[in-house]
């Protein structure tokens, strides 16, 4: 079983290692956890997930491979003979407790009574739930119970959500395999080279003068290494319609990474406001103010949005319009303190270009990035870059 969990999870990307499965089986030869689908979850991802960024990964090939266990006990059911279960019940039994059994009229009888007790329990709660939905009194907007609209009845059950299953916004992953090198050689467009750091770099010219002026005795000379000197502030939408764009936004995040040393990357959803985050996971209650950031980077950065700038237009123009919390000010306000202080700054949208003259969110975007948006294509990022190194 472990085998094929293990395959199952290489098969969606998770950097999993025989090491780590060893562990797990160790784990669980020492009875961690034991009889309880929920424990295992928790224990198998921490023997086997050592990277943060990859628990999205594995979530999904877990769900993948356990789907359907729901239904294992009616699968038991219909494959285990009842004259198999009743032999092997009646050998657990004490011959008292099989005498007292026959004065009741026998297995059958006991397992129907069973059965009839169940059939009335789940009638009971049935009607309970049926109760509750018909409140109308009082409004729970977490859902804990009270009745009425927005609220839970009384008897009313939820289902609960597998944890493997709640998918929350996650960070991109900067180690994704890139769909294209394309992408790279368009990001390289934004390039100012200098040589910088410590001398570890033959240099072959000079070390060829300084050996021929030596009467031929070599006279090895080193240089600092020519390295990227462009800034970058990478500001990266999440979540929501962004969802369908997961993939694309992960192979650009990848390439950033490798082409820009001096990059500091930031996530918002939607449009820009007065805090942004550095991390999903925590991004309700670890948030960076967008004034510190723009008084800590200097101008000359160049500042990058992507998102596909689609929202109601009142999320731009309103105090309030933000889907999550409430702004002070509108973002129109903070995008204008950006374009302000940074002359150079373009807008990336992973969406068809053909496609946003259909949108009012995305022109009102447009206009408030003096025209710099550009599509997430090869010559769109070409384009791009050239606006930023101008």
């Amino acid at each position: 079983m472990l085998i094929n969990l293990f395959l199952t999870l290489r098969k969606y990307k998770v950097p999993v290692t025989i090491r780590e499965l060893m562990d797990l089986l160790a784990a669980l030869k020492h009875r961690l956890v034991y009889a309880n689908l929920d424990d295992f979850y928790l224990l198998t991802r921490t023997c086997l997930v050592k990277d943060e960024k990859n628990y999205d990964k594995f979530d999904r090939a877990f769900s993948a491979y356990f789907r359907g266990l729901e239904d294992l006990h009616g699968m038991l059911e219909s494959l285990i003979p009842d004259e198999w279960l009743r032999r092997e019940f009646e050998k657990s039994l004490t011959p008292e407790d099989l005498k007292k059994i026959e004065s009741l009229g026998g297995l059958e009888k006991l397992i129907e009574a069973f059965r009839e007790a169940k059939e009335q329990a789940e009638a009971e709660q049935a009607k309970q739930g049926q109760e509750g939905q018909e409140g109308d009194e009082g409004d729970d907007p977490n859902q804990t119970g009270r009745k009425g609209p927005g609220g839970m009845g009384k008897g009313k059950k939820k289902k609960a959500k597998k944890v493997w299953d709640e998918r929350q916004y996650k960070n991109l992953d900067d180690s994704v395999e890139l769909g294209t090198r394309n992408i790279k050689m368009a990001l390289r467009r934004l390039r100012k080279f200098a040589r910088t750091g410590r001398e570890e770099e033959l240099d072959m010219d000079n070390t060829i003068r300084s050996t021929a002026h030596n009467g031929g005795m070599l006279d090895i000379k080193m240089q600092p290494e020519r390295k990227n000197t462009v800034k970058v502030l990478l500001f990266l939408d999440i979540g929501g319609s962004m969802d369908a764009h997961v993939k694309i936004c992960e192979e650009l995040f990848s390439a950033t990474r490798t082409e820009f040393k001096h990059m500091e990357s930031f996530y918002f959803h939607n449009f820009i406001y007065e805090s942004v985050w550095k991390d999903n996971r925590r991004r309700m209650t670890e948030r960076v103010p967008t004034w510190e950031v723009l008084n800590k980077y200097a101008q000359d950065y160049k500042v990058v949005f992507v998102g596909d700038a689609t929202m109601a237009p009142y999320e731009i123009t309103h105090a309030g319009g933000s889907v999550e919390h409430w702004n002070e000010e509108p973002g129109a306000h903070w995008m204008a303190r950006f374009t302000e202080l940074y002359d150079k700054l373009v807008w990336i949208n992973p969406t068809p270009q053909e496609t946003w003259e259909y949108s009012t969110s995305v022109g009102m975007t447009q206009k408030l990035v003096n025209g710099a948006m550009y599509p997430l294509t090869i010559r769109g990022l070409e384009e791009g870059m050239n606006t930023l190194s101008k």
